[in-house]
């Protein structure tokens, strides 16, 4: 369908895709100001998904040792280490009871840790199924977007047209079935269709990961941005929760406690697809005016 918004601004992505009496469009919140890093929704999501290792390597400048999003990677955590500006302030972290330390205030180190869970946005208007010449990705009744990898021929037309970089092409381990097949998050498809939550949020520690109806989700991130600058938080901020925004609002949303380019997300991200209604209206009026000029020179040429 092609309109004003049919490839931009707020609709209803399972509606528009054709489905009936679908159920509430599902998705994550992640509440970074909650995330300890631990990585437990990366081991889970390989286990269920059956994703191969990526390259376990340090950075050399982190701690983080899976890189970032990739076919291998369809859940990252990225730890980001930055001088500590203010003071520490209680988030609500969840206790386990630690010793009290005995190092002096003065002589603890002066950084801050910034830990976010990083995953597909399932965007409203989702370039890389726009673009997808085989049908290999769809828009499943949860409204989400998934990938059939039985049926993608490894174009990677997906890969260019994501505006957050996050589908990839395989390209390891040698032998693997699916190198070169185009790999990401699909929410867990086969969990939601069995009632189930996403492997990842069921193995968050501290619910920094939540699943859910996505607009109980936008509300209990909004009320969490409200309670967060009540005891002084005054950089948290969402991101991804504007139907009005570039891709009409995502999926997956977070609770960001800085700017979105220190997490390395995009700040104001466009669907690629969204000039395309503009430019076959452009290309169908410029082949009338040829076909116009065509047949006024073959008429005035006639004896």
């Amino acid at each position: 369908m092609i309109g004003r918004k049919s490839l931009f601004g707020p609709l209803d992505p399972a509606a528009d895709a054709g489905y009936t009496d679908a159920p509430k469009r599902k998705g994550f919140f992640t509440d970074t100001s909650v995330c300890i890093g631990c990585k437990a929704c990366e081991v889970a999501c390989k286990e269920w998904n059956d994703v191969p290792e990526n390259a376990f390597e340090m950075l050399g400048t982190s701690y983080d040792n899976s890189h970032s999003l990739n076919a291998n990677q369809w859940r990252h955590v990225a730890f980001i280490e930055r001088p500590a500006s203010k003071p520490a302030v209680d988030l609500g972290m969840p206790s386990v009871g630690a010793p009290v330390s005995d190092v002096d205030e003065d002589d603890k180190p002066d950084f801050q840790w910034l830990m976010s869970s990083d995953v597909c946005k399932h965007c409203t208007h989702a370039a890389c199924l726009d673009v997808c010449p085989t049908g290999s990705l769809f828009r499943s009744e949860f409204g989400t977007v998934v990938v059939q990898d039985d049926i993608c021929n490894g174009c990677g037309y997906c890969v260019a047209a994501c505006p957050y970089g996050v589908i990839d092409r395989r390209r390891g381990p040698e032998g693997d079935p699916k190198v070169g097949i185009a790999q990401k998050c699909t929410l867990c498809y086969d969990r939601l269709t069995d009632g189930q939550r996403p492997a990842c949020a069921a193995a968050c520690p501290t619910e920094s990961i939540q699943y859910g109806d996505v607009e109980e989700l936008r509300e209990r991130a909004n009320a969490r941005v409200e309670l967060l600058h009540e005891r002084g938080v005054m950089d948290a901020r969402l991101y991804g929760n504007d139907p009005e925004d570039g891709v009409g609002g995502t999926g997956a949303m977070f609770l960001l406690l800085d700017e979105p380019e220190v997490y390395g997300l995009p700040p104001d991200p466009v669907v690629t697809t969204k000039d395309l209604p503009r430019m076959f209206t452009r290309a169908g009026m410029a082949g009338t005016a040829l076909l116009i000029g065509a047949a006024l020179s073959f008429v005035r040429r006639r004896p």
